[in-house]
């Protein structure tokens, strides 16, 4: 089946740059007759493909090992934004580490810093705290990509990141530039000034950036 290695070497890249830990988080994939997910528990630097959980439309198990708990919210996700391919969920480190010491709003736990996170990430709201496979999660990420459709991520308080895209590149690149703003952000402080709103209003008319 198609997607598999695409699903596998995401993992394996994500593990060996510290974007991912131990058995946290989940990658997910459109396919033709349902999804693939990565297994519940299962370490994504050691994934293997033909042990991907295989699920149809509706959710049902239809091969591989025990689909991830948070099928749900990729499902949900999946029929709120058409164009999503992939989902991504980490538990990046800085990331978490701003809900901790306090994002700069709910709306928005990152001023617009870079240039790039105005480009690849747009806005990243706060999700308030459920306990891990909530349901009511999958309830919260939908209103809010129903609040403001553009969006290519949002933030899981005290969890992590959850992002989608067209592909895996797309989507890795939202998560990674995210993280690395993040780190950025918690380095310095919380000091520098956003970037002026007639820089943002630049990125959008030159590359079309999602803020």
């Amino acid at each position: 089946m198609t997607g598999r290695a695409d699903v596998v070497r995401a993992g394996a890249s994500l593990f060996a740059r510290g974007y991912v830990h131990a058995s946290a988080g989940n990658i997910s994939m459109r396919v033709d007759d349902g999804y693939l997910i990565t297994p519940t528990d299962a370490p994504l630097g050691f994934l293997e493909a033909d042990r991907l959980a295989h699920v149809a439309a509706d959710g049902a198990q239809l091969s591989g090992d025990r689909a991830s708990k948070t099928l749900a919210l990729h499902r949900r996700i999946y029929a709120a934004v058409p164009s999503a391919r992939v989902v991504i969920h980490t538990h990046a480190t800085h990331l978490v580490a701003l809900t901790l010491l306090g994002v700069w709003s709910q709306d928005d736990i990152l001023p617009p810093l870079t240039p790039y996170q105005v480009m690849k990430v747009g806005h990243l709201p706060l999700i308030p705290y459920r306990r891990p496979g909530d349901p009511e999660v999958a309830d919260l990420v939908e209103a809010a990509i129903a609040a403001r459709p553009s969006l290519r991520a949002v933030m899981l308080e005290r969890l992590g990141p959850v992002v989608w895209g067209p592909d895996v590149a797309t989507a890795m690149a939202t998560l990674e530039e995210a993280e690395e703003t993040a780190r950025l952000w918690v380095l310095t402080g919380h000091r520098p000034r956003p970037l002026a709103d007639s820089a943002i209003a630049e990125l959008r008319d030159a590359f079309s950036a999602p803020w």
